[in-house]
């Protein structure tokens, strides 16, 4: 359990970045690369065409894609929103700067210099800070069951 809230603090970046992406993608109106089109030129420029509808095979193709893209979203987001919410309740000031730090991707030696404190210091706070986290009762829901309640 220790390892998996460790990993989830390191990709907390980069998931945060891809739940607004898919939001994006899935509320607004980028489209993806499929469906630009290509030119044709020559023979396949004169040669009739289908219907400019979509397939029932291709329909149902973007709809599982989109049904996946839906859930990636619901779980990086529960994700997230529990990373986030959890921040608060750490046991002191010093821990709370260090948990910022490390989901915004810092280093130890970063966090270090930026608290004029010692690297050991920072690893030793962290391990203190993941023991929080393991013992609040939503991690251990959202751990043993992948929700929130």
């Amino acid at each position: 359990m220790f390892y998996i809230i460790t990993q989830m603090i390191k990709d907390f970046k980069w998931m945060r970045n891809e739940v607004q992406r898919l939001q994006k993608l899935l509320y607004g109106h980028s489209l993806p690369i499929q469906n630009w089109g290509v030119a044709q030129y020559g023979v396949e420029a004169a040669m009739p065409k289908g219907s400019k509808g979509k397939s029932i095979t291709e329909l149902k193709r973007i709809e599982s894609l989109e049904e996946k893209r839906n859930n990636r979203l619901r779980r990086y987001e529960t994700e997230v929103y529990l990373l986030e919410t959890l921040g608060d309740t750490l046991q002191n000031e010093t821990q709370k700067v260090i948990y910022d730090c490390l989901l915004e991707g810092m280093s130890y030696r970063e966090i270090a210099l930026h608290l004029m404190i010692s690297k050991d210091n920072v690893q030793r706070q962290k391990k203190d800070i993941i023991q929080q986290l393991l013992e609040n009762e939503q991690m251990e829901t959202f751990l043993l069951y992948g929700v929130l309640d």
